[in-house]
C-alpha cells in the first residue's frame, strides 16, 4: 500500500516539473521573436458555435470632431432607479450626486382646505306605511336616515333630527341610490351603486354600524329596485351594460337571476329607475340614453370590453315591456321626444289606482306624470316644477296610496319634500324634512375620478 502512493507522488511530481519546463520554453520564445501563432486554431472556434455569446467580427467608427451622445448623470432619473430598485426588493437608495441637496417632505400632513358636502344628501325616498316613518336614502354621507311620516322642519331650524341613523362599514352602504322597504316586515332593501355590488337589507328596527341581515351580490352599477310581492320576484336595474336583472326576493350571496332583461332590440340605454305595473304585466324602464356597442357575446353577468369609440348618446326615454320579459325583447311602446320633457328621468313610481307614472326628472328640477298607456313624443299629464316646489335635481320618487300624497327626494339641496298626490305646477310642498340650512344647495361632488385647476378663470373643475 505505502508503495503505490508513493509512486503516485513521484508521477505527479515529474508532470509538475514538465509543465514548468514548457512555459519557461514559451517565455524564452516570446522574448526571442514573438508569441507562437494560434490564429488557424481561434478561426477554427470561431466558426464552431459554442453556445455562449461570442465576438465574431467589428468594424470602427469613423472619427467624429463632437460627442456623439450628451452625457447624463446618474441621478437623471431618480424615479426609475427607485422604481427598479423596488421591483428588484431593494431598498431605495439616493442616485443624487454627493454635493446635491435634497429636502425631506414629510407626505402625511393635513390639507390647506378641504372641499366636501357635510350634509346629507337625499338619493331615495320610501315610506313604511306600518310604522308611519319616511326612509331617506343618503348617497353623500354613505347611509339611511329615518324620519317620522309628518316631521316639518322650521324655516328657523337648521335641521331635522332624525329618529335614526343607519351608516358605517359594516353596512355596506356606499353610493346607495334605490330604496325598497317591504310593506309586511317593514325590511329595508338598500342598492350600492358603483363601489359596492352588493345589495343590502336591514330589520325595519336596524340603526347605526350594523352587519346586514342578508346581502346579495349584484351586477356592477346596479341602480333601481322594485318588487312585485305577489310572485315574490326583485327587479334591479343596471346603467351598463343595460339589463334588468330579476331575483327572487329572499335571494341572497350570489344567487343566479331568474330571468335577465337585456340586447339590442331592448332599446336598453343607461338604465336607472323601474317601476312594475301587475295588474297590466307591464315594466317601466327610464334610460338616461347613453349607450356604446358590445360584442354580441357580451352579457351583464359576463361583462365584455365594449368596442373603443362606439359610444353615443341618444334622446332619454322611457320604454315599456312585458312584465315577465327576458332575452332580447323589445319593447311595447316607448316614451320618447322633446315633448316629453325628459331629462335624466331616474326613479319611478305608479300610481295602479290612478293608472299615473310618476318620474323624478333629475336634470329638468321636476316631477313628471304621465299616463300608464302613454307612448311616443307625448306630453305629461302633470308637471310640478317651479320655486315654490322646492323640488331640485329629484332623484326619488314615492306615491303614499294610503295617506294620498307624494314624496320627492332631492339631492341637489338635501331636503325631502312632500305633496297632495294630485299636485300640479307650481305647488309647495305640504311639509319638506331639511337636512341642511336654508338655501344651502348641494355640491353635487360624487365619486370622482380626477381634479383641473383653470388658472384663467381661477376655477377647480371636478368630473363626477
Amino acid at each position: 500500500m505505502f508503495g503505490k502512493s508513493q509512486l503516485k507522488f513521484r508521477a505527479g511530481g515529474l508532470a509538475l516539473t514538465s509543465l514548468m519546463v514548457a512555459f519557461a520554453v514559451y517565455i524564452l520564445l516570446a522574448e526571442g521573436g514573438g508569441p507562437p501563432d494560434f490564429s488557424s486554431a481561434r478561426d477554427a472556434v470561431q466558426r464552431r458555435p459554442s453556445g455562449a455569446p461570442q465576438l465574431v467580427a467589428y468594424e470602427p467608427l469613423p472619427a467624429m470632431d463632437t460627442e456623439m451622445c450628451a452625457w447624463s448623470p446618474a441621478s437623471a432619473d431618480t424615479t426609475l432607479i427607485a422604481a427598479l430598485q423596488y421591483q428588484q426588493g431593494v431598498a431605495p437608495s439616493s442616485a443624487a450626486a454627493p454635493d446635491e441637496e435634497r429636502s425631506v417632505v414629510d407626505a402625511d400632513r393635513a390639507p390647506v382646505r378641504v372641499i366636501r358636502d357635510t350634509y346629507p344628501t337625499y338619493s331615495a325616498v320610501a315610506v313604511d306605511l306600518n310604522s308611519n316613518e319616511v326612509y331617506l336614502q343618503d348617497e353623500n354621507l354613505f347611509g339611511l336616515k329615518v324620519f317620522d311620516r309628518l316631521a316639518n322642519t322650521p324655516p328657523t331650524a337648521s335641521f331635522t333630527e332624525p329618529k335614526r341613523v343607519l351608516g358605517g362599514i359594516k353596512t355596506k352602504l356606499e353610493f346607495n341610490c334605490g330604496l325598497y322597504v317591504d310593506p309586511k316586515t317593514g325590511d329595508v332593501y338598500s342598492v350600492n351603486n358603483d363601489t359596492v355590488d352588493t345589495m343590502t337589507v336591514f330589520p325595519r328596527d336596524a340603526q347605526g354600524n350594523v352587519l346586514p341581515m342578508r346581502e346579495l351580490y349584484t351586477p356592477h352599477r346596479t341602480f333601481g329596485i322594485a318588487v312585485d310581492e305577489q310572485a315574490e320576484e326583485m327587479y334591479l336595474t343596471v346603467q351598463h351594460p343595460p339589463a334588468v336583472v330579476v331575483y327572487p326576493k329572499m335571494a341572497e350571496g350570489d344567487a343566479r337571476p331568474i330571468r335577465i332583461l337585456e340586447g339590442k332590440l331592448t332599446g336598453l340605454e343607461d338604465a336607472h329607475g323601474i317601476a312594475i305595473d301587475t295588474k297590466n304585466n307591464w315594466m317601466f324602464v327610464s334610460n338616461h340614453g347613453s349607450t356604446s356597442t358590445a360584442p354580441a357575446d357580451s352579457s351583464v353577468i359576463a361583462i365584455k370590453r365594449q368596442i373603443p369609440g362606439s359610444g353615443q348618446f341618444h334622446p332619454p326615454s322611457i320604454s315599456v315591456y312585458p312584465l315577465k320579459a327576458e332575452g332580447d325583447t323589445p319593447p311595447l311602446r316607448v316614451i320618447e321626444g322633446p315633448r316629453t320633457r325628459l331629462n335624466w328621468p331616474a326613479a319611478m313610481s305608479l300610481d295602479p289606482e290612478r293608472g299615473e307614472l310618476y318620474v323624478a326628472n333629475d336634470a329638468d328640477d321636476s316631477i313628471l306624470v304621465f299616463r300608464a298607456t302613454d307612448s311616443g313624443n307625448v306630453a305629461p299629464a302633470r308637471i310640478i316644477q317651479g320655486s315654490k316646489t322646492g323640488i331640485k335635481n329629484p332623484t326619488g320618487v314615492f306615491v303614499d296610496l294610503k295617506n294620498d300624497e307624494l314624496w320627492v327626494s332631492n339631492m341637489g339641496n338635501h331636503t325631502a319634500t312632500v305633496y297632495p298626490r294630485a299636485a300640479s305646477g307650481d305647488a309647495a310642498p305640504l311639509r319638506t324634512i331639511r337636512s341642511a340650512p336654508v338655501g344651502k344647495l348641494a355640491l353635487a361632488i360624487g365619486n370622482p375620478g380626477a381634479v383641473g385647476y383653470d388658472s384663467k378663470r381661477e376655477e377647480i373643475l371636478v368630473p363626477n
